[in-house]
């Protein structure tokens, strides 16, 4: 099956991969762009995994200001200088940064949120459940799916990335590990609002 060229290129371009191994997965896919780009995202997230065991110690501390009004800064981390100056990963802070101004994210991944909150919700939602009369044998299996979805929404990685709602911030990350074959930690961030009190 011959495969168009601009088809192969685009696909090189989104996944980071070599023209030759773009070529061999649109024929693989028989021509179908979603298809090969679904199977060059699984294989690179599998590196990309992989990637994640490495220190990451270079990188950026980017920020972003939406108005004068609300102001975030970021550090995300990579392996080497070199990519730490390429436009794919310069680019990956400005939309981070951009995406905290919009969503306003308390953690950075559930792991950093303070074990007293996680126990405070949890009683929160324990109580509202027995409260509501639940049944006994399905409370913890309901608690733990709203505490689950309540630290979903409010941890940067696991929220819905604003440009693409179709993939998480923490799969908007891995795509670039996979792309750049470095592996990239959001380590912090710091948003403030003008008016806002803590």
């Amino acid at each position: 099956m011959t495969v168009d060229i601009a088809q192969i290129k685009r696909l090189k371009d989104l996944t980071g991969v070599g023209l030759t191994d773009a070529k061999v997965a649109l024929e693989t896919a028989d021509g179908d762009f979603d298809k090969a780009l679904q199977a060059m995202r699984a294989k690179g997230l599998t590196k990309a995994e992989k990637r994640g065991e490495r220190q990451a110690l270079a990188g950026l501390i980017g920020n972003y200001n939406h108005d004068s009004r609300i102001g975030v800064i970021v550090e995300i981390n990579c392996e080497t200088d070199f990519v730490a100056r390429n436009e794919i990963f310069i680019n990956l802070v400005k939309d981070i940064a951009m995406h905290i101004a919009a969503t306003d994210p308390q953690y950075v991944s559930r792991e950093q949120a303070p074990d007293e909150a996680v126990k405070a919700i949890e009683a929160e939602y324990m109580e509202k459940a027995i409260q509501e009369g639940k049944p006994k044998a399905m409370i913890n299996k309901i608690v733990t799916g709203q505490v689950d979805k309540y630290f979903a929404e409010r941890c940067l990685l696991s929220q819905p990335f604003v440009k693409n709602p179709d993939l998480t911030v923490g799969d908007y990350v891995k795509d670039h590990i996979a792309r750049l074959g470095e592996n990239i930690v959001v380590r912090r961030f710091a948003r403030l609002a003008l008016g806002e009190v803590e």
